[in-house]
């Protein structure tokens, strides 16, 4: 291969492909075997993992080609820009080549669509299928879908590749329609039905049978642009609520609109408070995940928008203060995980230890709850930190005001001044 070529090719595929974010491995167990190359591991796409690992992966497109001209891509088709393509075998050697080198653990794979949905597919396809049948790659493969793409392309797909995602690109129909109305939002609800069935009807054989294929063991994800369209955060979340429900997504991911062409149905920004809602947006989604909140419970009909000072959880606690004060050495788990400053790790560590006597503030701060954002909302074997008797908006103003004088004596300490 011409080495000067496929690095400009690079050069501009790897560029392309900055503005897709939902490329995590998490859930993946494929293994190594027959002496192959590399093992899936969680948390790839420079990212790190839970016990502190930082691993990354190749994230190229395929080509930066497109039939489509949506507003929002910086590969639409009328967007005057340099334009290269992979063929299979060079992304399956970049791959490889990168591998043995030690800089990647693994593979995102997307790309623009030329001719069509099932020609680019069917190449996406081929290259998860070398890696594994020709090389005995077992790294981590995710495979971008290609919206339109048939069920047998996808069911092929499922068998490369440890996660697959299809982006809904705008969290509405009404949206998509207005920035890209060549596209059709039901060619990317119905490839998402179909994995959703094969990978329950796979995981139903992988029990009756040890030596059936696996398919798609990381499940699949979709991602979504926020703050091109003025859809609320309400909207945005019971989006997502219904794709984790219906669909068994392990992951939406939200991209706050970044401007990267002109466009009269964009919006101008001038800020980054798009960057700020899409923190907020991933700290909600982990409140449905992880925490058990449903969705109207962070937002609702009254409070459509997230506030972007404060977080989510300490949003729905301000608003419901009179769940609170919760005693510590009572409360059921469900109860203490609602508590701000208070994460799954805590919440179970205080159950477990208050079993062999109540706790006290000392005790928690040593488990590690956030004591600034707890003392308002929770009583124990102490009154030392207690803060009782004040309105939703002293408490916000106290938090807001510790958490800056937290933040400016660092960055004293850091110049020098403390």
């Amino acid at each position: 291969m011409n080495a000067e070529r496929i690095t400009e090719k690079l050069n501009i595929l790897a560029d392309a492909a900055k503005y897709d974010v939902s490329c995590s491995s998490s859930g993946s167990k494929r293994k190594n075997k027959d002496k192959g190359l590399g093992n899936a591991s969680n948390g790839i796409c420079h990212t790190y993992t839970e016990d502190g690992r930082c691993v990354s992966l190749l994230k190229i497109l395929l080509t930066n080609v497109c039939i489509y001209d949506c507003a929002y891509c910086v590969s639409r088709k009328s967007n005057d820009i340099k334009r290269a393509a992979f063929t299979v075998q060079e992304v399956v050697d970049l791959t490889i080549s990168f591998y043995r080198r030690n800089y990647i653990e693994g593979l995102f794979l997307s790309s623009g669509i030329f001719k069509d949905a099932d020609y680019t597919m069917e190449r996406l396809v081929q290259v998860a299928k070398k890696l594994r049948t020709e090389h005995n790659f077992n790294g981590y493969i995710h495979l971008k879908s290609i919206p339109g793409a048939s069920d047998e392309l996808m069911r092929e797909a499922g068998l490369y590749a440890d996660r697959l995602s299809i982006n809904l690109e705008m969290p509405t129909a009404e949206g998509l329609k207005l920035l890209a109305p060549d596209k059709d939002r039901q060619d990317m609800i119905k490839p998402m039905g179909f994995l959703k069935n094969e990978i329950i009807l796979r995981s139903e054989e992988k029990k009756l049978f040890k030596k059936a294929p696996i398919f798609a063991p990381a499940g699949q994800s979709t991602q979504v642009i926020i703050g091109a369209t003025p859809e609320t955060d309400q909207q945005i979340l019971s989006m997502a609520d219904q794709f984790y429900r219906g669909f068994k997504l392990r992951r939406v991911y939200y991209s706050g609109y970044v401007p990267v062409i002109k466009d009269n149905r964009l919006p101008a920004l001038n800020s980054d408070v798009p960057m700020v809602r899409e923190n907020r947006l991933y700290q909600a989604d982990w409140l449905m995940r992880n925490y058990q909140f449903n969705v109207n419970e962070i937002v609702n009909a009254n409070n459509p928008l997230l506030d972007l000072d404060i977080d989510p959880k300490l949003g729905w606690a301000l608003r419901n203060l009179n769940v609170f004060p919760i005693d510590i050495n009572k409360a059921d788990l469900q109860v203490i995980l609602r508590v701000p400053g208070i994460g799954v790790q805590s919440a179970e560590k205080i159950v477990s230890a208050r079993r062999f006597g109540k706790l006290n503030w000392d005790q928690l701060k040593k488990i590690g709850i956030a004591i600034n954002r707890a003392r308002y909302f929770i009583t124990c074997h102490s009154s030392k930190f207690e803060r009782r008797d004040l309105t939703a908006t002293a408490i916000k103003q106290y938090i807001l005001a510790e958490s800056s004088s937290k933040y400016l004596k660092n960055s004293s300490v850091q110049l020098g001044l403390f």
